[in-house]
C-alpha cells in the first residue's frame, strides 16, 4: 500500500506540470493586455509599458513560466494583478466555500444515488423502477445553471422559504447543493442499479437465498459491498465534475467561492489567480482519485493496488 500511495505521488507531478504549462500558454496567448486592463482604457502607453515591467510581462514566456513554477515550489503562488495582494490570500478563503459546497453535494449524490439505486435493482421493472430512471434521466439532462435558477424562482421568490443568495447559514445552503447534486445523483443511481443487477445475479447470491438468508442481509450486507467499486469510480470522477460545476452554481447563488474567483480572475486576466484555481484544483481532483483507488482494497481484499 505504502509504495503504491508513493508511487501515485510521484506520478503527480508530471501531470501538475502539465496542467500548468497548458493554462499558463491559454492564459497568455489569448488576445487583451492584462496591464491594460489595470491602468484603464484610456490610460497613457509610459503608465502601461511600466505595469508590464512591473509585473514580468515583457520577459519570454519560458521566463515567466520558470518565475511561476520556482514560485510554486516555494509555496509562493504569486500576487494577484487585479488586487495586488498574495494570490493565497484571495484564494484561500474562497477555496473552501467551493469544498463545502463540492461535499455537501456529494453527501447528497451518495445518499439519494445509492437508495434510488438499490430500489431500482431490487425491484427491476416496477413502476418504482421505471419511475426512478425517468427521474434520473431529468437529472442528467438538466443543467444545473437552469435548476438553479428554476430552484430561486420556485422556493425563493414565489415562496419566500429560502434566500436568494448568499451562503452560511443552511437555509442559503441547501438549494445550491440541491442544484450541484441532483446530476450526480442521477449518475450513482444508474451506475448502482447496473452494478446491483449484475452483483445479484451471481451464483453466491442464489446460494445464500437458497440457504434462506433474508433478503435484506443479501441486499445490504453481500450484493451492495460487491457493487460500490464501480459506484465509488464515480463517485471519485463526479467530485471533480461537481469542482467545475460549482463555478456556475456560484454564480447563479452568488456564492463567494473559488470558481466565482475564477470566472472574475479570467475577465480581468488576472493570470496568477487563475493559474492558482486551476493548479488547486487539479491537486484535489487527483487526491480524491487516488482515496478512491486505495478504497478498493478495504472494499474487495483480493485487488492488488501494486498490478
Amino acid at each position: 500500500m505504502t509504495v503504491y500511495i508513493i508511487r501515485r505521488i510521484l506520478q503527480l507531478i508530471p501531470v501538475l506540470l502539465g496542467v500548468t504549462v497548458l493554462v499558463f500558454l491559454l492564459m497568455h496567448l489569448t488576445p487583451g493586455n492584462p496591464a491594460q486592463l489595470m491602468a484603464g482604457e484610456n490610460a497613457p502607453p509610459e503608465m502601461v509599458a511600466q505595469i508590464e515591467n512591473r509585473l514580468g510581462l515583457n520577459d519570454p514566456l519560458p521566463v515567466q513560466y520558470f518565475d511561476y513554477v520556482v514560485g510554486v515550489v516555494q509555496g509562493d503562488l504569486g500576487t494577484s494583478m487585479r488586487y495586488n495582494t498574495p494570490v493565497i490570500d484571495e484564494v484561500a478563503p474562497r477555496f473552501w466555500v467551493t469544498i463545502e459546497l463540492a461535499l455537501y453535494a456529494t453527501v447528497l449524490s451518495i445518499f439519494l444515488g445509492l437508495i434510488a439505486g438499490i430500489i431500482s435493482a431490487v425491484r427491476q421493472y416496477s413502476v418504482a423502477d421505471v419511475s426512478i430512471m425517468i427521474v434520473a434521466l431529468f437529472g442528467l439532462s438538466m443543467p444545473n445553471f437552469w435548476l438553479g435558477l428554476m430552484l430561486m424562482q420556485w422556493f425563493s421568490i414565489n415562496l419566500g422559504w429560502f434566500p436568494p443568495t448568499g451562503w452560511g447559514s443552511p437555509e442559503q445552503i441547501l438549494l445550491p447543493v440541491i442544484t450541484l447534486g441532483t446530476a450526480g445523483a442521477a449518475i450513482i443511481a444508474r451506475m448502482t442499479r447496473s452494478s446491483m443487477l449484475e452483483v445479484i445475479s451471481q451464483d453466491y447470491i442464489r446460494t445464500a437465498r437458497a440457504k434462506g438468508v433474508k433478503e435484506r442481509i443479501i441486499i445490504y450486507k453481500h450484493a451492495l459491498k460487491n457493487a460500490l467499486i464501480p459506484v465509488v469510480t464515480v463517485v471519485g470522477l463526479q467530485f471533480g465534475a461537481l469542482l467545475a460545476g460549482a463555478v456556475l452554481t456560484e454564480e447563479v447563488f452568488a456564492i463567494n467561492g473559488m470558481g466565482r474567483l475564477l470566472v472574475d480572475s479570467i475577465m480581468n486576466r488576472d493570470f496568477p489567480v487563475v493559474q492558482a484555481c486551476i493548479l488547486i484544483i487539479s491537486v484535489v481532483f487527483v487526491v480524491v482519485n487516488l482515496l478512491v483507488d486505495i478504497s478498493y482494497k478495504f472494499l474487495n481484499k483480493r485487488i492488488d493496488l501494486n498490478d
